[in-house]
């Protein structure tokens, strides 16, 4: 089979990780007898520098005539002195517009040679932690009217609508339904008037799946949940803001921000990309964890074109590494071996 990939390396090491991830595609390209179009495109600060914008039109052109998208990471401290549109950070907010990508799925998996790498106690973790955060991504705050008024007040407001909130719920029952069968529903229905419109939604959605069991929590609580008593969760459906804050604590459980992927998903295209940042200052050192990036590659054939030997083939040789006690700088212990990025690359290619 034939596909289109579009790899957007953004900054920081963006370059470097998602290098090991064109990588390990070029492996499954010639174990499985594919054949992967790959064609790179600028998004973020290197796209300010090269084209005056965070997101060029050409950029939306060629992820709009792909397979799947994988992406990097954007921004850093030579960015910062921009304000609101011309940030490297609405590059990433445009495409996912661009592309209408509402769903974001941030799984969080603690694996077993990892459990020490883990902040919370091992009885907590229990025999396993395998969680799916399901984040609406493209409504509520971060895409609500915003602006500063004559008195200086800054304001940022948060809606959604109905149609909104069915789609990402619907999304959630369905991901669940392939899981544990089970969805925490996280909103703040206390208070927000958004958020009992959300609790209404996700209730009549879920008439439609009865053997999802349904709960609600306020996201105070599901915050405080994860650390306490992580494993009573398998889906965690929420909006954007809850989804942005929940899944990077979820991340950090598993013992490293470095080793966890993301997908985000709509009607038609999806774009994979590790949950960390750009880490500008560990950027061309050779010590980034490309394992989060790898693993969205995993995701991409998996979700965009339906490859699930492919994406399994590539979630094993990763499992075989760390079970080998190989680790970089950010999971590395006294009793493991010490690798930089791209021999961490090398060994997962191997072992697919």
């Amino acid at each position: 089979m034939e596909y289109r990939v579009t790899v957007m390396p953004g900054d920081g090491i963006g370059k470097e990780i998602v290098e090991g991830a064109v990588r390990v595609i070029k492996k499954i390209e010639e174990k499985f007898n594919h054949e992967f179009n790959i064609a790179y495109a600028d998004i973020g600060g290197v796209a300010i520098d090269n084209h005056e914008t965070p997101l060029p039109k050409e950029t939306i052109e060629m992820c709009k005539n792909s397979d799947g998208i994988i992406l990097g990471a954007v921004g850093g401290p030579k960015w910062d002195h921009l304000n609101g549109e011309d940030r490297p950070e609405k590059g990433l907010l445009n495409i996912r517009k661009e592309l209408g990508l509402y769903t974001n799925l941030r799984p969080a998996i603690v694996y077993e040679p990892l459990k020490d790498a883990s902040p919370l106690k091992a009885e907590i973790i229990g025999e396993g932690l395998d969680i799916c955060i399901v984040r609406e991504l493209t409504g509520g705050i971060y895409f609500g009217e915003k602006g500063v008024k004559e008195d200086g007040t800054a304001y940022d407001i948060l809606s959604y609508n109905e149609e909104e909130v069915k789609r990402i719920a619907v999304k959630g029952f369905e991901i669940a339904m392939k899981r544990g069968k089970k969805v925490t529903s996280v909103d703040k229905s206390n208070v927000l008037e958004s958020s009992r419109l959300w609790r209404r939604v996700v209730i009549e959605v879920s008439k439609g799946y009865p053997e999802v069991e349904l709960n609600h929590m306020y996201v105070d609580n599901a915050a405080m949940q994860l650390l306490i008593n992580p494993t009573q969760f398998d889906v965690i459906l929420t909006m954007n803001m809850f989804g942005d804050i929940l899944s990077d604590e979820a991340s950090m459980i598993t013992g490293s921000i470095g080793m966890l992927p993301s997908a985000s998903i709509g009607e038609k295209y999806g774009l994979y990309e590790s949950i960390h940042g750009s880490a500008p200052d560990i950027a061309g050192q050779d010590i980034a964890n490309p394992i989060a990036t790898i693993l969205s590659a995993a995701m991409m054939f998996k979700y965009s074109m339906g490859l699930l030997e492919e994406g399994e083939a590539i979630e094993k040789a990763v499992e075989k590494v760390l079970n080998d006690g190989i680790r970089t700088r950010d999971i590395y212990t006294d009793s493991t071996k010490l690798v930089g990025t791209e021999e961490m690359v090398n060994l997962i290619v191997e072992n697919i």
